[in-house]
């Protein structure tokens, strides 16, 4: 199962970490881990494009751990955006994927 974990402060997200395998089909077939994997990269990327700062991003065996630094509307916008998706994904394929 993919476990995002969703970390706030001070009511604003501020570390989200993606960690795991959905285990809905064999590596490289399994279509929960790449709209997963579409979802965070594209936001992560699209973030890069506009302020580098904004985040880093920690690569782990398993998944990614994001954090979240400084403040700026439109760029929290993405990160929204991005947990929003996961946590309809979540839905459509609750025993693969889970938000916390």
């Amino acid at each position: 199962m993919i476990r995002v974990v969703v970390k706030k402060e001070d009511s604003q997200i501020s570390c989200v970490s993606i960690l795991g395998h959905s285990m809905y089909d064999d590596y490289g077939k399994d279509i929960v881990c790449s709209a997963v994997s579409s979802i965070v990269i594209t936001t992560v990327n699209g973030i890069y494009r506009v302020n580098q700062e904004y985040l880093s991003v920690e690569q782990k065996e398993d998944g990614l751990i994001i954090s979240i630094h400084g403040n700026d509307d439109v760029l929290y916008s993405f990160i929204l955006n991005m947990v929003d998706l996961l946590t309809q994904l979540s839905k459509d394929y609750p025993k693969n994927v889970e938000i916390k």
